[in-house]
């Protein structure tokens, strides 16, 4: 897990509290005392050095905010200004627009100098002050214009298709030899980055959700055998309708893309759905977007930031239910729900919105000490340096055997499986 330096650090830090570099913290801190003790992967601590590598007064940082709107991105934004304005005395702050684009002056817009104007209340809105785009840039044409304004630090605010290309034009740099300390913040209100217990924007996500949630659970309640179905964000975890479940309380069916489920046949979902609706006279389903996708066509190729494109289980679990209810000559009233965009497109909730600053403010130490090729993560409570090839390597998911989806299946009282 080392990170990659680029230089040996010279100047002091304005900055009273410093964490020493030599500092580690390992990735898994329970062991079995019934088995020997097995080697774990040690992180380096993040947090502001004694010494840095670029002098504050002639550093020039750049902003970039990439993929899917988030809650919460305006805040961490702003506090990357104010720490790197505030904390170290860096004057020029530059904000490249409409994501990977705006690295390339053939194909975006010039980039804004940010101000403590631009960012004074930003942190109030949904969204991006800087706009976002999916898709890679060219890396090469991208080094060319960082080189041309003088940037030195980049940091990437984005998932895992923005730091693998935050690790391109990183690569890229140091391989022309120009000083150019790339950090990442990870964003993904799907909660899916492996070394980050928990990313900013996720538990707005939830909250959004759960409210959500208790209007289709009001929808279904008040009807004869009435049946909501809501969809919800999760491409291949299902960290939101796992969390949405559990703040609600109100549902009967949580489906995610780590458990495939069957429809039909006497364990399918089918005929727990019909038991419960006779026996209740209403039900509400939460499914996330990528889950039963084994029960629908393959749409085939990718989006624009390399992501395998998803069959929609929302109008097909619709649809197949309505034709059940259909065939069994059972009367009931549908309704079904797509908030996935809204809630990713609020602001930041309180708890949000400092986890949002703390993760901006490591950046920037990481930053100024001349640490490149990295991401900031968050595990057992610290923040930590992860290199970008680790962050991106793998995913996380939600764990059938976690005490989390016992919590679910409790709540819910659905079978562990329908097969």
């Amino acid at each position: 897990m080392t990170i990659t330096t680029l230089g040996e650090p010279r100047f002091p830090s304005p900055l009273r509290q410093h964490v020493r570099d030599d500092l580690r913290l390992p990735a898994t801190v329970l062991r079995n005392p019934a088995t020997p003790a097995a080697p774990t992967d040690e992180f380096e601590l993040a947090g502001p050095r004694a010494r840095l590598f670029f002098e504050p007064t002639t550093v020039r940082a750049g902003i970039v905010t990439c993929g899917g709107l988030c809650p919460g991105l305006n805040n961490v934004i702003r506090s990357l200004f104010l720490e790197l304005q505030h904390g170290y005395g860096v004057q020029e702050i530059l904000g490249f627009r409409d994501g990977y684009q705006g690295l390339d002056p053939a194909r975006g817009r010039p980039p804004l100098r940010l101000t403590g104007d631009a960012v004074d209340k930003i942190h109030q809105e949904g969204g991006t002050l800087l706009g976002t785009s999916r898709g890679p840039v060219d890396t090469a044409l991208a080094v060319d214009n960082l080189i041309r304004l003088g940037v030195n630090m980049l940091f990437t605010i984005g998932g895992d298709g923005t730091q693998r290309g935050g690790n391109d034009l990183f690569q890229e740099a140091r391989r022309r030899g120009h000083p150019l300390a790339v950090v990442g913040i990870p964003k993904t209100i799907d909660n899916d980055v492996p070394f980050v217990s928990r990313t900013f924007g996720y538990l707005t996500a939830v909250e959004q959700a759960s409210a959500m949630l208790a209007c289709a659970h009001t929808e279904a309640h008040s009807v004869r055998n009435g049946i909501s179905i809501v969809k919800l964000m999760g491409r291949s975890a299902g960290f939101i309708t796992v969390g949405a479940t559990l703040a609600s309380q109100d549902v009967n069916f949580c489906l995610i893309p780590e458990i495939p489920f069957r429809l039909d046949g006497p364990g399918g979902l089918l005929a727990a759905l019909t038991k419960r609706v006779l026996a209740r006279n209403h039900a509400l389903i939460a499914v996330a977007e990528g889950a039963g996708q084994g029960l629908l066509a393959a749409t085939g190729g990718t989006d624009a930031s390399g992501n395998t494109k998803l069959a929609d289980i929302g109008p097909f679990l619709r649809d197949r239910i309505a034709a059940h209810f259909k065939a069994e000559k059972i009367e009931a009233t549908l309704r079904y729900i797509d908030p996935s965009y809204l809630v990713r497109s609020v602001p930041a909730d309180s708890e949000d919105a400092v986890l949002c600053d703390q993760f901006a403010r490591h950046a920037v130490h990481a930053a100024m000490a001349g640490k490149t090729g990295l991401v900031i993560g968050h595990l057992h409570d610290e923040f930590i340096h992860v290199p970008i090839e680790q962050i991106v390597a793998t995913t996380k998911q939600v764990d059938p055997q976690s005490p989390l989806w016992s919590a679910v299946l409790s709540s819910t009282g659905q079978a562990a499986r329908f097969e």
